[in-house]
């Protein structure tokens, strides 16, 4: 196999030829700058976009946060809520007693 390949190299070479052709004339970079301004235009874009979005739901928060909420009436005072039939060793706590209704 190696043979073959040192044979099929040999055959080129002595021939004059290679993979690309001889008088093929270099590629030109013809968009380079275009690129250049295309990337710097959506940039900008996008940083106009991720502003105005930042913007926005900060307004919309505000507007949210700064309406009231509907408050809610205390649950009835069900007899079986709060039971305790020992006291705690440490005494009832002013945190405990001020939960308890």
């Amino acid at each position: 196999m190696a043979m073959a390949m040192v044979r099929s190299g040999l055959r080129t070479a002595l021939r004059g030829g290679s993979a690309a052709p001889r008088g093929a004339p270099a590629s030109k970079r013809t968009f380079a700058s275009a690129a250049r301004h295309d990337d710097v235009y959506e940039a900008a874009k996008w940083e106009k976009i991720t502003y105005a979005g930042i913007v926005t739901c900060t307004v919309l928060a505000v507007y949210q946060l700064s309406k009231g909420h509907h408050h809610f009436d205390p649950p009835p005072p069900y007899p079986y809520l709060h039971i305790r039939n020992k006291e705690f060793p440490w005494g009832m706590m002013f945190i405990l007693s001020s939960c308890i209704v």
